[in-house]
């Protein structure tokens, strides 16, 4: 639990102080927002505010990560090196931020609103995705658990397992699944950060979930002396909780800044980092269809330009959404901004209060 602290505080503390200084850094090479033209035009105020602020959030987390391990190994603790499963979620927070920082970068340089062309984004979050479910089958520990496995999962393993037609091609299937569930969750993500605060604020509660969730299914874990007959086949899920930790600490102390009216924006770097952390979690505490309700809010959102383009292609022109994705559409109506984001918080919370409550009953019911 002290590692939890440490880990939490510290990510706390390195995107609070980190956040300001990365500003000035931004605004000194004049690193701006571009804002499209065909958006609220409330928003046409924020052009030039810094973005790639996701970079401080994912510098956070690594650091305080590491910085936890090491302190931790030195007293002697229990909690010992970094895990094959928080290293794993780690790399594709990372990968994914790296492939946003590339597209952030392009449009802040060329001062446009398209970054990457779409083959070259889609090939960066492929080849990380990719890597990531090659690699989540590797490393099994002393009782054999790998950090991900071939079952699909809703709140522990499934009996649908996709190494039904042989170990290789239930890898395949896994890698392509995985791939589902990362490019789903960061695209959630990023169609979610379009107001001061949303996306960070709705990404905290679903990280102080896995928080509770790795707790759990760390006491309960199965072979440990507190388990009871219902346990969790989790490889590292206190590890797993520390990296939970450290985003929502990260995370707090950037909304500090990114809060309306924002003097920061995460960007693409943010909002994919945190995307395909989300889905990490789900691959590899064995919750996967348990996201769709823990992240509903993303859900939502991302169902709302569904919705919209759909509707507009079948009926000729026509709109179910004055704009997409939905927290435009509220804008449009007259809600202010600040309005908005307060709401879907609520909304994103009871989603989360949902999930947390499907989990913890499933245990109870055995």
């Amino acid at each position: 639990m002290i590692a939890l602290l440490v880990g939490s505080a510290s990510a706390l503390f390195f995107a609070f102080v980190g956040t300001p200084l990365f500003i000035r850094l931004l605004v000194r090479r004049a690193y701006g927002q571009f804002i499209r033209d065909d958006g609220p035009t409330a928003h046409h105020t924020k052009r030039g505010t810094p973005t790639m602020g996701g970079a401080v959030i994912v510098g956070s987390v690594l650091l305080a990560y590491f910085l936890t391990h090491l302190l931790m190994m030195a007293t002697g603790s229990p909690v010992g090196g970094p895990s094959a499963s928080g290293l794993l979620l780690l790399f594709l927070a990372t990968g994914m931020g790296l492939v946003g920082f590339a597209d952030d970068f392009i449009k802040i340089s060329k001062q446009r609103s398209l970054g990457l062309s779409a083959p070259a984004k889609i090939a960066g979050q492929t080849a990380v995705g990719v890597t990531f479910g090659i690699l989540a089958l590797q490393f099994p520990n002393e009782q054999g658990r790998t950090p991900a496995s071939t079952a699909i999962s809703f709140i522990r393993d499934t009996p649908i397992d996709l190494a039904f037609a042989g170990t290789l091609l239930g890898a395949i299937l896994f890698v392509v699944w995985s791939n589902l569930i990362i490019t789903g969750a960061s695209n959630g993500v990023n169609l979610a950060d379009g107001l001061d605060g949303l996306a960070a604020g709705a990404s905290i509660l679903v990280f102080g979930a896995y928080l509770l969730i790795g707790i759990w299914q760390s006491n309960q874990s199965c072979g440990s002396p507190g388990a009871g007959s219902v346990c969790y086949e989790v490889r590292d899920p206190l590890d797993l909780a520390l990296v939970a930790g450290a985003m929502c600490g990260a995370l707090v102390g950037f909304l500090w800044w990114n809060t309306s009216p924002a003097r920061i924006f995460m960007g693409d770097t943010g909002s994919l980092a945190l995307g395909g952390a989300i889905a990490g979690f789900a691959i590899l505490s064995r919750t996967e269809l348990l996201l769709v309700i823990l992240a509903g809010l993303f859900v939502l959102i991302t169902l709302s330009v569904i919705i919209q383009v759909g509707y507009f292609k079948l009926s000729g022109g026509k709109r179910v959404f004055k704009m997409a994705p939905l927290q435009h559409h509220f804008e449009l109506k007259g809600w202010a901004e600040v309005t908005v984001v307060v709401r879907f918080w609520i909304l994103g919370g009871l989603f989360v209060a949902v999930a947390l409550g499907v989990f913890y009953a499933e245990w109870v019911v055995g």
